[in-house]
C-alpha cells in the first residue's frame, strides 16, 4: 500500500477543501463500488453490496482532510500573516515549508524572541514566499496551504505529512478491494472537516442511519523516549479503540473486535487515547444512537509535518476490517 499512501499524501487537501484528494480516491475505488455519491458537505460515500436476512447496514468512516493554514494579513514588505486550520502545534512551525493551493511555496518562520528559550506565540510567525511587498506576493487574503514535506520509505516504517489520515483512507481502500462478498450492507465513507470539528461524520450518519459504526483514524503512540503513558506502539499492530477524549466504544463492539482479532490470528492492541477523537464520536450519537467503534492506526508525531507510521499495522488493520465485515456481526 506504499505507492497508494504516497499518492494520497502528495495531494493537498486541508479541511474544507477536499476535492483534489475526494478525485483520486475516486478513481481509486471506483472499480470495486457499486455507486458512489457525493454529499451536499463533501464527504464521499461508497456503496457495496446489500442487507441480506442477518446483514446490517455498516458505515465505515476515514476522513480525507489535513491539517493547513489560511492567510490573514500580507503585510507592506511582502511577507504573510496566517491563522490555523485544525490542530496545527506551534513548536512545529519555525522552519516548516508551506504549499499553497495554488502552487506557491514559501517558509515558515517568526519574530526575534527575546527569549530565545521560549515558544514564540502564533501571532509572532509569518510565511516568507520571497515577497518585497503586497504587489508582488503571489498569495492573498483566504489563500490555503499546507506542509510541504515530501513521503520518505524507511523499510517497513515511512514518514510523512498528512498520514492523519490518508494511512486510514488507504486501508478503507484496500478493504473494499478484498471484501468479496458479505451479508452486510457496506458504506465506505470517506469523510471531511474532521480536523475542524468531525463535520463531515455528522451528515454522513445522518443520512447514512447505519446499524452499526466503525471509524478508521491514527492515534499517539507511547514507545518513544520518555513517553510512557499509553500501551500503543509501532509495528504493535492495529489497535482497537476502548476510549478517547470524545467516546467511549460500545463495549459490544470491542468484545466483538477483539474476539475476531484473536480467533483469526491478527496482530492487535488495545487503545486508550487521552486526547483527540475520531469520526467514531459522531456516528455513535447520530440520531438515536448508533453501537460505534474504532480501529486506529499507530502513529508517532501526530500532527507534525512528519508523522510516522508502520506497514504491518495498517496490513493488520485491513485483515480485521475484512474479517469483521464479511460475515453476519453478532453483537453480545
Amino acid at each position: 500500500m506504499k505507492e497508494l499512501i504516497q499518492k494520497l499524501c502528495e495531494i493537498p487537501g486541508p479541511s474544507g477543501h477536499e476535492n483534489a484528494i475526494r478525485e483520486a480516491i475516486q478513481k481509486e475505488v471506483a472499480p470495486f463500488a457499486d455507486s458512489m455519491e457525493v454529499d451536499a458537505l463533501g464527504n464521499l460515500i461508497v456503496h457495496k453490496g446489500a442487507r441480506g436476512k442477518d446483514g446490517l447496514r455498516i458505515m465505515l468512516s476515514a476522513h480525507m482532510d489535513e491539517l493547513g493554514i489560511i492567510v490573514t494579513h500580507v503585510d507592506k514588505k511582502g511577507f504573510v500573516r496566517f491563522t490555523t486550520i485544525g490542530g496545527v502545534y506551534v513548536r512545529y512551525l519555525a522552519g516548516s515549508r508551506v504549499l499553497f493551493l495554488n502552487g506557491v511555496k514559501g517558509t515558515i518562520n517568526h519574530e526575534p524572541a527575546e527569549e530565545p528559550s521560549k515558544i514564540p506565540s502564533m501571532e509572532e510567525f509569518f510565511i516568507d514566499v520571497g515577497a518585497t511587498s503586497p504587489a508582488d506576493c503571489p498569495v492573498k487574503v483566504g489563500d490555503l496551504a499546507v506542509f510541504d514535506r515530501p513521503f520518505m520509505d524507511l523499510g517497513s516504517r515511512f514518514m510523512s505529512k498528512a498520514l492523519d489520515d490518508r494511512v486510514s483512507c488507504a486501508v478503507l481502500i484496500e478493504t473494499l478491494r478484498q471484501v468479496k462478498q458479505s451479508p452486510n450492507e457496506l458504506l465506505f465513507v470517506f469523510s471531511v472537516q474532521e480536523e475542524v470539528g468531525v463535520r463531515g461524520a455528522i451528515t454522513a450518519a445522518y443520512s447514512i442511519d447505519p446499524d452499526l459504526g466503525i471509524a478508521v483514524d491514527v492515534t499517539g503512540t507511547g514507545d518513544t523516549p520518555g513517553n510512557q503513558k499509553m500501551e500503543v506502539a509501532l509495528g504493535g499492530g492495529a489497535a482497537i479503540k476502548i476510549r478517547d477524549q470524545g467516546m467511549l466504544c460500545d463495549p459490544k463492539v470491542i468484545r466483538w473486535m477483539r474476539a475476531a482479532a484473536e480467533k483469526a490470528g491478527i496482530k492487535h492492541q488495545m487503545e486508550i487515547l487521552r486526547g483527540g477523537t475520531t469520526d467514531a464520536y459522531q456516528i455513535q450519537v447520530n440520531r438515536a444512537g448508533v453501537p460505534t467503534g474504532a480501529i486506529s492506526i499507530p502513529c508517532r508525531y501526530i500532527h507534525s509535518p512528519s508523522e510516522m507510521a508502520d506497514i504491518h499495522d495498517l496490513e493488520n488493520s485491513v485483515k480485521l476490517l475484512v474479517t469483521l465485515i464479511s460475515g453476519p456481526v453478532h453483537l453480545k
